[in-house]
């Protein structure tokens, strides 16, 4: 998510690349059938107040391999199969994906968390392009997506990339006004769900580095409005390097609260020439688990917001963005701590 002014030149796109962090596309991968059952208890995320796919591509993998007799490969990659990780719904159909995720999560007394990503003019035409086909069509969407989820306990990160490519100029300024609007319009209908938080994305402090910068493009984007903000989508910044810029943003925005991506942030970003640090970085690890327990009052989560193990895009090898990798995935997990 995350995914940088990839319009321009590629010296330009070298600069910006490492900030935006390409989010996936969405829902690229996932299925609806069942893939496999973890005993009670012996989970990983057994005691996580997040919904786990059973369907995930992870999951389905995991099964595969078992199958072949790669033991050792499926050991390591249930440290993705069995920890939650955000569902995103697809641009023509969220409602399926939402209400079967909602219903299972709501079985488990636990929480799903999705991500809404049909923003129009999404990604600046890079590798996560697309999104809705114009302001009327999003809000549409947004009202399905909401709809879907009903009374259900759900969290919602709110557009990565969306308002960090305005600050960037990587939204061409004839957009601006028209998705901040709309963003804020997406709040306030998806808080129309009893039981919904929303954080908007705010990027990562590689990308736009002072952070003050965003404090007026999130407020007229609506965040007052929501839950807080969301931090390093589909990045791979520290948690400490995270929340001491996440604390900085909440100083400016009245005390808000955030939630941080620490789905490949274990060994931190890439060193190096910075346009190679956003795609695909080989040596990254799992970081620090999904969980409510942050230590920190004004984090609110730490959340798998990327699905490890989907590319970021045809970089070093990699499939489209959002699509699964098993190899990148089983690195991320044989580099692990977590």
């Amino acid at each position: 998510m995350f995914r940088q002014t990839r319009t321009r030149t590629l010296a330009a796109l070298a600069v910006l690349g490492l900030a935006a962090g390409c989010s996936s596309a969405p829902d690229a991968g996932t299925t609806t059938t069942a893939a496999r059952e973890t005993s009670p208890g012996t989970s990983p995320a057994a005691g996580s107040p997040f919904w786990v796919d059973p369907a995930s591509p992870a999951a389905q993998q995991v099964q595969r391999w078992e199958q072949q007799g790669r033991q050792r490969d499926a050991r390591l990659l249930k440290l993705i199969a069995d920890r939650p990780a955000a569902i995103w719904p697809s641009a023509e159909r969220p409602e399926p994906k939402i209400r079967e995720a909602t219903a299972a999560a709501a079985r488990e007394g636990r929480t799903a968390v999705f991500v809404a990503y049909d923003i129009p003019h999404r990604d600046c035409g890079q590798h996560s392009a697309g999104g809705a086909y114009g302001a009327d069509a999003y809000r549409d969407w947004i009202d399905r997506f909401a709809r879907a989820i009903g009374d259900s306990e759900a969290l919602v990160v709110l557009e990565p990339d969306a308002v960090a490519h305005i600050v960037d100029g990587c939204t061409p300024g004839e957009y601006h006004a028209e998705r901040e609007q709309m963003l804020s319009e997406a709040i306030v209908r998806l808080k129309r769900q009893p039981r919904t938080k929303v954080y908007l994305d705010a990027g990562n402090p590689a990308w736009i580095r002072e952070s003050w910068k965003l404090v007026e493009p999130l407020k007229r984007a609506g965040v007052a409005n929501a839950d807080g903000f969301a931090l390093n989508v589909s990045n791979f910044q520290t948690d400490e390097t995270t929340k001491e810029y996440g604390r900085r943003l909440s100083e400016d925005l009245g005390g808000k609260h955030f939630v941080v991506d620490t789905s490949r942030n274990g060994n931190g970003p890439l060193d190096g020439d910075p346009s190679q640090a956003w795609c695909n970085p080989p040596g990254r690890a799992l970081g620090t688990p999904p969980t409510k327990e942050t230590g920190d009052p004004l984090v609110d989560a730490y959340l798998w917001i990327k699905r490890p193990g989907e590319s970021d895009g045809q970089c070093r090898g990699g499939p489209s963005a959002g699509q699964w990798w098993a190899d990148y995935a089983l690195a991320l997990a044989r580099n692990s701590r977590a």
